[in-house]
């Protein structure tokens, strides 16, 4: 490959010297004396001597001499572009060369006006080339999550239609907006939930919530690091998923610091709905009259009613607070208490239910062996 870079440019160099001598000899014509230029020996002009030695020969020489330095400014280049590119997600590739071809349209087009113009007018289409080229190239790859939603959003677009004339023909609003925060997002249910169809309408991440999930990530704890990690790889798999919109929205409040602030004045403003499962936000944003939709509650309101005098198999795995207990876990982490269950820790038993509490932390099973 090198060797054919540097034929290519020695090749090039000639030719240059070429065309630069016959443009040159005219000039020296005037200057020396025309009758110089028609000797000849053989039959050979000292005019395709000139331009033979002084430009073909000569500029060959010198384009063999400086073609390694070139190939080896022209192999970096293409091992710095390569690298680049190969970090560069596919689609982030496609879509920066279908804006870099979109640019150059519209500078061929732009171009043609500005041709017929004294001395810029040829170099006018080459600078436009470039600039818009560019231009097309970062516009592209930068709104590439808005490509990315719309190309998402397209099949629905109908179904849209459909849903927005029947909540015009109610009398109450209806918001399809939700706005998603940092600790549903880690937490990752919501990825199964979102596919199931119960969450409808557009899923809303802020950028300063995708900013905190990448400090997260980019922390110096491991466990944190592990968290933010997730939440990202978890929003990948969401975006993927063809039934799922995600819309990343670029608002911001510099009026403020907090991230839960932020996410109570953004849905004040969108009329929309945060989804979440943190406690203190939860209240902090119905105090403020912006509607959430908790994760944890909704955990909580479709695990299985247990009432009295049901049975049920359990393992007791550890010793309870009173004398005498056995404590187990049902699949979905309920705790259940037995009375007088301490001695078969390490066992399953059939047991029966005698009372079921509810409390903030989640619900308990109180029951008695059969």
């Amino acid at each position: 490959m090198d060797k054919v870079l540097r034929i290519t440019i020695t090749l090039i160099a000639a030719l240059s010297g070429l065309l630069l001598m016959n443009s040159l000899i005219p000039m020296l014509s005037s200057m020396i004396g025309a009758e110089f230029f028609r000797i000849g020996v053989f039959g050979v002009t000292m005019t395709t001597i000139l331009s033979f030695l002084f430009g073909t020969l000569v500029f060959g020489i010198l384009g063999f001499l400086i073609s390694p330095f070139l190939v080896r400014q022209i192999r970096r280049l293409t091992d710095w572009s390569a690298a680049r590119l190969v970090r560069l997600p596919t689609h982030e590739v496609l879509l920066g060369a279908l804006g870099g071809v979109i640019g150059l349209i519209i500078a061929n087009l732009l171009g043609a006006a500005f041709s017929p113009l004294p001395i810029v007018g040829n170099y006018v289409p080459g600078f436009l080339s470039i600039v818009l080229g560019l231009v097309g190239i970062n516009v592209a790859v930068r709104k590439k999550d808005d490509f990315a939603t719309f190309w998402a959003a397209l099949p629905r677009l109908g179904r849209e239609k459909d849903r927005e004339r029947t909540r015009q023909s109610m009398d109450r609003p209806a918001c399809t907006h939700k706005i998603l925060d940092t600790s549903v997002i880690i937490d990752g249910r919501i990825a199964d939930i979102s596919t199931t169809g119960f969450l409808e309408g557009t899923l809303v991440v802020p950028r300063f919530v995708l900013e905190e999930l990448q400090r997260i990530a980019d922390s110096s704890d491991s466990l944190k690091r592990n968290r933010g990690r997730r939440g990202l790889d978890i929003l990948n798999e969401m975006q993927k998923k063809k039934d799922v919109v995600i819309q990343i929205v670029d608002e911001d409040f510099d009026d403020l610091t907090e991230v839960d602030a932020k996410l109570v004045r953004l849905g004040q403003q969108m009329g929309a709905k945060v989804v979440t499962n943190d406690f203190n936000l939860n209240k902090v944003a119905e105090l403020q009259g912006v509607f959430v939709l908790n994760i944890n509650e909704l955990a909580n309101a479709i695990k299985p009613v247990v009432l009295p005098g049901e049975e049920m198999t359990v393992t007791l795995v550890k010793d309870g607070k009173e004398m005498g207990q056995g404590v187990g876990y049902l699949d979905d982490g309920t705790m259940i208490v037995v009375e007088g269950g301490r001695k078969y820790i390490g066992d399953t038993l059939t047991v029966i239910v005698t009372s079921v509490l509810q409390t903030a932390a989640g619900r308990m099973i109180f029951a008695r062996l059969r």
